[in-house]
């Protein structure tokens, strides 16, 4: 039998490669972006403006669910890559299995830990007494469905580390058309108000689950399920974590960063406040799915390159990878300054609604082109395994200076100050991401001037 060795990571052209590897997965991406978007059109016209803030309320809890199913993922298929790179073949298929494991403990670890708090819990995340019903029938189905959303998202992340990113694009598609089928069957059709919403995630996400299980299935592959692989091993369980913690934690400072805006856009701005933010959140994100979706094209590139210590084709990711976010994010900003209200008003929203909307639009794009880079140069120091220079670059656009930021703008300047902090926080934290990535490659250069002399 012939086995799928992605080979190509470390001798194809760059540009190529990366277009290859990108490509499908930012499709992937914007259309998971989309239909993330469809979601709130659906409940906006379907079930009004409370109902679109209460799912504004429920989101950052779910996003902080799939962080966990995310730091597995992501950490084992960064570790994967390195492996193949290094042609450590075996070790990578136990990681395969260790995955699986993994995510099927800490999926209904987190179930059973939410469940009997998630009144208290989304109140924390800003819900008030008039969105909670919504937030609360919301989060219930999603919880329930936990394990399978870990599972969908790591499983994912390993396709495409398995030199497989069209059949990763593929289960995306196929999650993304199924949600989009039963949303408005069970909105309009079965009545069954936002909790439809969340069934017709979870059956979506399960759907694609067992088409990448039978991926996963055929021996003729490289990293395939088999007997004995999934009993956890230490050493491998510590590096995924290890790796894996700098986008859990990029997305957990992320949920909890939502926390502190929606509290404080519920003191200064009510309701409505949180809906512009959820509405916004949801516009933004489309072009942040973008660039991540160019970075998980990047990351198996880099991991294998840098595995096989050929750092001039690492570096030529990275340079064409910080070009390639700036453009994105650049476009997010001009949009959200030249034409933020056809944009709000796609979510039909009202008068109220659409005001606080275009307002929020305007700040939050302000300094936006700086965080494709930003992005790109924290997905570069996890993908060659500098865990703790990830991790400190997660946390610091969201915990070190957005936080003090939010406590302390709106004193002064009420709603708008709460915008404000976002830009702010954006263009400290790119400085502090600039010049650690000047720093690593100058570090770099040496280290290969050391092995060459040698």
């Amino acid at each position: 039998m012939t086995q799928h060795v992605p080979t190509e990571l470390g001798t194809k052209p760059i540009g190529k490669l990366l277009w290859q590897y990108s490509l499908p997965a930012i499709i992937a991406m914007v259309a998971s972006s989309i239909y993330n978007i469809v979601d709130s059109i659906f409940v906006g016209q379907g079930l009004g403006d409370e109902a679109i803030s209460g799912m504004a309320v429920a989101s950052p809890f779910m996003n902080l669910s799939a962080a966990f199913g995310a730091m597995i993922g992501v950490g084992a298929s960064t570790v994967i890559s390195v492996r193949l790179g290094q042609g450590k073949y075996e070790e990578a298929q136990h990681i395969l299995g260790n995955t699986i494991s993994l995510n099927v403990i800490l999926g209904i670890v987190f179930t059973l830990a939410c469940l009997p708090f998630l009144d208290n819990i989304l109140y924390l995340f800003g819900a008030s007494d008039v969105t909670l019903p919504y937030a609360r029938d919301y989060m219930l189905i999603i919880l329930l469905g936990n394990m399978i959303t870990h599972l969908y998202f790591g499983s994912n992340a390993i396709l495409r580390s398995a030199g497989h990113p069209r059949s990763a694009m593929a289960c995306t598609f196929l999650a993304i058309i199924v949600n989009c089928i039963l949303d408005p069957l069970f909105i309009f059709v079965f009545k069954w108000g936002i909790q439809g919403v969340a069934w017709a995630t979870i059956i979506a996400q399960a759907v694609a689950f067992c088409w990448q299980l039978r991926l996963f299935s055929r021996p003729t592959e490289l990293l395939h399920l088999r007997r004995g692989i999934y009993r956890l091993r230490l050493d491998i369980v510590r590096q995924c974590l290890a790796i894996g913690l700098s986008p859990f934690l990029f997305n957990s400072c992320a949920c909890l960063v939502v926390l502190l805006c929606n509290n404080k856009l519920l003191q200064y701005g009510g309701d409505m406040a949180i809906g512009a933010y959820g509405i916004v959140n949801r516009v933004v994100f489309l072009f942040v799915t973008v660039v991540m979706g160019l970075v998980q094209g990047m990351q198996p590139i880099v991991g294998y390159n840098w595995g096989a210590r050929k750092n001039d084709r690492v570096f030529r990711v990275l340079r064409y990878g910080i070009i390639g976010a700036t453009c994105i994010t650049l476009t997010a900003c001009l949009a959200g300054e030249f034409i933020p209200a056809p944009i709000i008003h796609i979510f039909g929203a009202g008068p109220e609604l659409t005001q606080k909307a275009v307002r929020a639009f305007h700040f939050v794009v302000a300094a936006f082109p700086l965080v494709g880079a930003q992005m790109v140069i924290g997905n570069f120091f996890q993908s060659i395994g500098h865990a703790a220079k990830s991790i400190f670059l997660s946390v610091t656009r969201q915990m070190l200076f957005l936080v003090p930021l939010l406590s302390l703008l709106p004193k002064w300047w009420g709603l708008d100050g709460v915008w404000l902090s976002m830009p702010i926080s954006d263009s400290i934290s790119f400085v502090a991401a600039a010049c650690m990535l000047a720093y690593m490659i100058r570090k770099i250069k040496r280290d290969e001037a050391d092995w060459t002399a040698e």
